[in-house]
């Protein structure tokens, strides 16, 4: 089972919200999940992140690959 730390959208149309979510790569990229372990924010300034550091660590150590734009927010969110 590959499984990937992505965003997961969520929000009114032209709000866009994200919660970051460990997920089964099969599944899509709104649909089932494992864990949520944060959100982002892109629409306040500066973007607000909250992320639970202990389990996206638990998660990267087990083998999860977090997506490019997960990648960059974790190194945001002072996870990486």
């Amino acid at each position: 089972m590959a499984v990937k730390i992505r965003l997961r959208r969520v929000g009114k149309k032209k709000a866009p919200f994200y919660r970051i979510v460990v997920a089964d790569s099969r599944f899509p990229a709104d649909g089932r999940f494992i864990e949520e372990i944060g959100y982002y924010n892109p629409l306040v300034n500066p973007a607000e992140i909250k992320v639970d550091a202990e389990k996206a660590k638990k998660w990267i150590e087990n083998g999860a690959q977090p997506t490019d734009t997960v990648k960059f927010v974790l190194k945001q969110g002072g996870v990486l």
